[in-house]
């Protein structure tokens, strides 16, 4: 009974390992696409958010 929980133990552990080294492998070009992809919608997302903000100050000031 010992003997199999240890290899159980030491087949988990093993696949751990595995999974973990292959999360690991280095950026591939679809992701460096997918990370420049979404850092130019940050971006226009923060633009869009600054015209907001100017539109909002000349409708209030219209308003005066």
């Amino acid at each position: 009974m010992m003997n199999y929980r240890k290899n159980a133990f030491a087949g988990l552990l093993a696949s751990a390992l595995i999974l973990g080294l292959a999360a690991c492998q280095p950026e591939g070009p679809a992701q460096k696409a997918g990370k420049e992809i979404d850092q130019g919608v940050e971006k226009a997302g923060q633009q869009i958010e600054k015209v907001g903000e100017k539109i909002k100050d000349v409708a209030n000031e219209a308003k005066k």
